[in-house]
Parts: C-alpha cells; structure tokens; sequence
C-alpha cells in the first residue's frame, strides 16, 4: 500500500473575490449602510466612544483617499501609516486602497534608525501618524528623518488641522476622481508593504496586493461563520495581518462590526469592551489570552459579561493546549478557532473549523484553507515527506505576496520557480490532513543528535499546576551541543520553582534527554508588539546568565 505524502488541496468554495477592497467596502455597505461598521473604544471613558455606521465608515474613506489626491499621493505611491490602534488607522488603511496607493505598515516599537530604514526602502512620501504614543514622540522622530529621507515630502498627523482637512467632504470633481480611479484599479495591484521582524539582518517588506489580503480576510471569516450581526473585538495590532486582514477585512467583507478596545493590549480594557459593546468574536495571541484569564483568575468570572462571545481566533505563536480549553470553557467561545500563517501568505494558510471536534481545535493549527496548497517538504532534499513525519511547512496559491519590495533575490530564496512559499516552520501533517506545528528549523535544538522540538516540551510544562506559562530554548553545551532550558512564568500564589523539582515532575512522563536541564523562572518573556516571543534574546540573555560564550 502507497505511503500518502504529507500534501493537501483547500476546497473550491466559496468562490475567491474578484474585486478591490475598495469594491468590496462599497457592496457592503450598499448592503448593510446602517450596520455597525466601526467602533473606538480607546478612550477609556465609555462616553467618549466613538463609532460608524457602514454609510459614515464609507464616506470618511472616501473623503480622506480625495484628501490624499489633494496633497499629491497617486496610485502605485507608498503612505506610511505609523500609530497604535485607533479608527483613523482602519480609515486610512481603507483610504489608500481605494485609490491604489500601497499603505506600508509602520511598527508603533520603531525607533529612530528602523523608521528611516523603511521610510528609505519603501519610498515613503507621505506619512500619517499619531503624535505621540508612549515613550515615542512620532511627530518629533518624523521630523528627525525628514533629512535622511528625502522621499518623504510631508507628514500628516491625526487630531491636526491638516487631518481634519482630509476628513472634509471632497468637492464634487474631487469625488469623480478618486471614483475614475477606484474603477481603474485591478485586484492585482499591489496595496500594501508589512515588514517582517526577522530576527538577523534588516526587516523585509512583503508586499501584498487587493487579492492577497481581500480575499484571505474574506476566507478567514467566512470559516468563522461571519454575518452582519457580529462584532469583533481586536486588541491585535493594526499594523500587522492579524489586526488589519483577519479583523478588519474579514468584518468588511461580511457587514460585521469593528470593536477597537485600546490603543494597545489591554486586558482590562478589553474585557469591558466585549461587554460592554456585546461582541461575538475575540482575537488574541495566547499570551493575550493568557493575560484574560488571569484576569478572570483574579475577579471572578461574574466580574465580565462574556456571553455574547461565540467565537474568535487565537494565533501568532503556538497556542498552548491548556489554555485553549480554557478559553472555550470559561469564556464562552465555543466555536473559537485556530489559524497558522505568516505575512508573507496574507497570513492565514491553515484553520481549524467551528465544527471541528475539540481535540482537533486544542491540538492542531487545523487544514489548509479554500483554494490553497500545503505540503511538508525535508528541508535538505526538498522531497514531499509521508504522512506522519515531521518537515518544512509550504504553501502555494491566493494568498502567497507579490514578493519582497525592491528584492528579488530574496523573494527567490523564500519562492520558489512554482509558487511555492517556504515558511522555514516544522510542522506535522496527520493522515487526516490536519497538522500540527512543531518549532521553527531555527528553533530546533540538537542535543547529542537527537532533533528535539520545543513545543513538544512546552505542551508538557503546562500541565504543571504551577505553570502559568513556559518557553524552551536550546542553549550552548560543552558535552552535547545544546542543552534544554526552560523559561517560566509562575501562577501567583506559587512559591518558586528549581531544576530539581521539574525534572522530579517530567521524570517518567517524557524522555529524559527532553527534560530541562537549566530551569529561569521569569516575570514576562521578551516579545515583540504583535505578542511574538523573541526567542533569539532570550537565547542571548541564557548565554550571558550561563556564562557561555555566543555559539
């Protein structure tokens, strides 16, 4: 009997969008003008929310992408965008789009020498900001760059007299323009530079088009079951997928509601605007998650109406078992579900579905979505490995980006001649197609030959009822390599925790060579703003608290 090989085929429905993003908004709200469109719950005072219907959403879109024509910005020009979460952020996202600029994401953590490599890179001529937002002055960094960046020719600055400009309804020849230009522009057209936090060397930008990220927001709601009754509370940044295509895109295209709970994460906040505004759907990273519960943890769950709540994605990073349970039982989010993807795919190229069974949701980043193609490649032969055996993650169709901005040598080491996208993630495909992720190649830790995959390791450490949350490393070792070091974050009430006593926990439970052999116990893990833990710096601090030299 033939060995199945660890390749899978999405299903042909529905069909793909063969529209704009700018098109799409425009049938929704023909559809649904008096919907919810948009909620800002940012301002911490419940009578200072802010909030658009479809047919208002539309029509400060319409009015700041005429705003945009009027400062000079054409089709094919590239607008930065640098603020935390904030409904003039979806505005504009909404805006460049519509007359086919191409919106490149500014992280909120940039500082000086990373705002003027993108603004450099992309070719930046406008930017639109917020003025300040924690330990960053924007406006103050913005006119820092403005010498090393001669591109860029003029910054706008939201609550400024040149935004309220903007937001003015557009003169009649004004509206035909950015009319004339919507209908010229094809699903095709590239409309958006994210760039990615690698972890060596200088971030890439991957560049997306209407089609990419249309239809990848589209799909991902559509196996969430979106209707234009649901709300969607997103605490996940804006500036990256998971908060601008996954959220967004993925209410514009179904009539649904935008909820905004905090200019950052903020689970206090977010809790408040769930119940506060009867959201049915919550995104998050696990870490974020993990922040709610132990919120719940502390006041009750009758602290939070959660009820409304059916629904949700949790991603970013691999998503604890024990915590996903948690999440349906305890706040209400029975059809919540897990998706795997990175930008560069748009980002959503696996989830699981509402009616998976639950083992399926807690164990797996679930089977490849409509209209695409995943495979689990040795990453040395490039061979289909069978079924069953752990290789690299691919992924081909919709959703892979036109490529690296102004690198092609790049974009060809991370595609390939047939479309296939290599995403450097190990992963497991089971004989029912779903898969399960395993590390990162670059993660893997080879102690004494044996390839050891950290998830496996981290799953175990969260049954330990002291656990809140638990991260594992390789670390430089004389005699094997590596080692295994455990990063630990204790629930409150528990009194410390020593090597001794983990591997008196693990002993006979995994094998021996995965136990830990170096054990930090830690307040918080270093992380990027999306919730992503930066492993690279937390090998760099074990090796210094280790004494070992860099590898």
């Amino acid at each position: 009997m033939a060995v199945e090989t660890s390749y899978a085929k999405g299903e042909d429905t529905p069909a793909l969008l063969t529209e704009t993003i700018g098109a799409t908004l425009a049938r929704t709200t023909r559809a649904y003008g008096g919907n919810l469109a948009l909620v800002d719950a940012g301002q911490g005072d419940p009578a200072a929310d802010r909030s658009w219907t479809y047919e208002e959403f539309h029509r400060d879109v319409r009015a700041v992408a005429a705003g945009l024509l009027r400062i000079g910005v054409d089709t094919g020009d590239r607008v930065g965008l640098w603020s935390p979460n904030r409904a003039e952020w979806v505005i504009v996202q909404y805006a460049t789009a519509e007359i086919g600029a191409i919106l490149v994401n500014i992280n909120p953590a940039y500082r000086q020498t990373e705002l003027e490599y993108v603004l450099n890179q992309a070719g930046v001529s406008v930017v639109l900001a917020t003025d300040r937002f924690k330990d960053s002055e924007y406006a103050a960094m913005l006119g820092q760059a403005q010498p090393a960046c001669p591109g860029l020719r003029e910054v706008v600055l939201f609550d400024s007299p040149g935004w309220q400009a903007m937001l003015s309804e557009p003169a009649p020849d004004e509206a035909a323009r950015v009319g004339q230009i919507a209908a010229s522009l094809s699903p095709d057209d590239p409309i958006n530079i994210q760039y990615t936090s690698g972890t060596t060397g200088f971030p890439k930008g991957a560049t997306l088009s209407h089609r990419n990220i249309g239809n990848n927001g589209y799909l991902v709601g559509e196996l969430l079951e979106y209707t234009d009754t649901d709300r969607i509370c997103l605490p996940v940044p804006f500036y990256h997928c998971f908060g601008m295509v996954m959220g967004n895109l993925a209410a514009t295209s179904h009539g649904a509601a935008m909820v905004i709970p905090a200019p950052a994460f903020d689970p206090e906040a977010t809790l408040r605007a769930v119940e506060r505004h009867r959201c049915t759907s919550l995104y998050g990273v696990p870490t974020m998650f993990i922040a709610e519960l132990d919120l719940l943890d502390h006041a009750g769950s009758a602290a939070y109406d959660l009820s409304s709540l059916r629904t949700g994605i949790m991603a970013g990073s691999p998503c604890p078992e024990a915590v996903m349970r948690r999440v349906v039982d305890e706040m209400h989010m029975s059809q919540v579900s897990i998706c795997y993807g990175m930008t560069e795919t748009s980002p959503v190229s696996m989830q699981t579905r509402t009616d998976d069974p639950l083992e399926l949701r807690v164990g797996t980043v679930g089977r490849v979505g409509p209209h695409l193609e995943i495979k689990m490649i040795d990453p040395v032969t490039g061979e289909t490995v069978p079924r069953g055996r752990v290789g690299e993650f691919c992924t081909r169709g919709y959703s892979v980006m036109k490529g690296y901005w102004d690198q092609p040598d790049k974009t060809a080491e991370a595609i390939d001649a047939d479309g296939w996208m290599r995403t450097g993630d190990l992963a497991v495909m089971r004989e029912n197609g779903y898969v399960e992720i395993t590390g990162r190649i670059k993660d893997m830790v080879i102690r004494g030959g044996e390839n050891i995959y950290p998830r496996e390791i981290e799953e175990f450490l969260y049954t330990h009822p002291d656990i809140l949350d638990a991260q594992v490393i390789g670390v430089p070792d004389d005699s094997y390599g590596e080692e295994l070091m455990a990063w630990i974050r204790l629930r409150d009430g528990a009194s410390g925790l020593t090597v001794e006593q983990v591997r008196e926990f693990a002993t006979g439970k995994i094998a021996r060579h995965k136990i830990p052999r170096y054990v930090h116990i830690v307040e918080a893990f270093p992380m990027t703003v999306t919730g992503k833990i930066r492993k690279v710096a937390m090998r760099e601090e074990s090796m210094g608290l280790l004494g070992d030299p860099p590898s």
